[in-house]
């Protein structure tokens, strides 16, 4: 006698339908110009530092043909699709190594994917935006892309010089602006505070979107409330890649008990848009990361012990769309 079907709640079957009747997936991070760039050679670097890492993929980059570079773009655009994304943000890198090959790709890409996809595209700034040859590939990029990209640890010490160039950039182009911050988990970091500060600095209320803030969670609650209510304020949004950082190395700091992960869980509730993104897709930076939209919703869950359906919902769709200012 056949066994009977067990019936119980399919909470991934029932998330997953509530989104595509939303709208369908919005991936609001990623760099696919990278993507599919893991080698049996080069998968022992994934071990170095991050610092480290932004100076390694140069040689892949130095490497790339346009074609390379729109064959990627074009597998993780395919990968996309097949899970009902409908909108991608993602980074594409614009320097003195790689030049305006992305770009190129990125403008076959776009061409290609129209009818399919809502795709933005966001200079990546891994050479820093003050040495005058990075500058020079900034503003080249600045001009092509859809939304202007940050990188403030790249400019170490001078980070509030960095914010400057990028809000001021964006304002005067009337584009939003996307930046890395708080990657690194660290108490030292107070890179999303700042991030706020400028914003209201440069009258870009509603136009900046942070990406990571993990390190927010490392430290102490009164902070946290503190800063939560200024990014509310400002309307500062936040992208959490959850796989991305999970990853992150122990430390001897003592800090508040935290998962290395943007504390959604906390975020949310004090009234700030959260929007969902899988950042890098099996390259050195994250060669454990394919791309799958559920894989990342369901780390965030577990990862900030964050159930609230209609707000997973709103943060892998609605939010998103909110987020890459559609």
């Amino acid at each position: 006698m056949p066994q009977k079907k067990v019936q119980y709640f399919d909470v991934k079957k029932h998330i997953i339908k509530l989104i595509m009747k939303n709208g369908g997936w919005v991936n609001t991070h990623a760099h696919i110009d990278r993507a599919y760039t893991l080698t049996p050679q080069n998968f022992k670097l994934y071990q170095s530092p991050l610092s480290v890492k932004w100076g390694l993929v140069d040689e892949i980059k130095r490497n790339s043909t346009v074609s390379d570079v729109y064959d990627r773009m074009a597998q993780a655009v395919e990968n996309m699709l097949q899970q009902g994304v409908t909108a991608l943000g993602t980074f594409i890198d614009v320097d003195e190594v790689i030049g305006d090959k992305a770009i190129k790709a990125a403008d076959r890409i776009r061409e290609k994917y129209k009818k399919d996809i809502r795709i933005k595209f966001i200079n990546q700034v891994l050479k820093g935006v003050l040495d005058k040859k990075a500058r020079e590939w900034f503003d080249i990029g600045a001009e092509f892309v859809d939304i202007i990209g940050g990188l403030p640890g790249k400019d170490k010490g001078r980070e509030d010089e960095h914010l400057d160039v990028l809000l001021t950039t964006a304002k005067r182009m009337k584009k939003m602006a996307h930046v890395h911050v708080d990657q690194q988990n660290l108490v030292i970091e107070k890179e999303t505070e700042l991030l706020v500060k400028k914003t209201v600095e440069h009258g870009m209320q509603g136009k900046v979107v942070g990406i990571h803030g993990i390190s927010v969670a490392v430290h102490p609650k009164e902070y946290r409330k503190k800063l939560y209510k200024s990014m509310k304020d400002a309307r500062v949004m936040m992208i959490c890649c959850p796989t991305a950082w999970i990853d992150s190395k122990r430390s001897e700091d003592l800090v508040p008990t935290h998962n290395a992960i943007t504390p959604v869980d906390e975020m949310v509730p004090a009234g700030i848009t959260i929007a969902l993104g899988v950042d890098n897709i099996c390259d050195i930076y994250l060669p454990h990361i394919d791309g799958d939209m559920w894989t990342e919703l369901r780390l965030m869950m577990a990862a900030t012990r964050f159930f609230e359906i209609k707000q997973l919902v709103n943060i892998a769709s609605v939010n998103g769309r909110k987020v890459l200012g559609l």
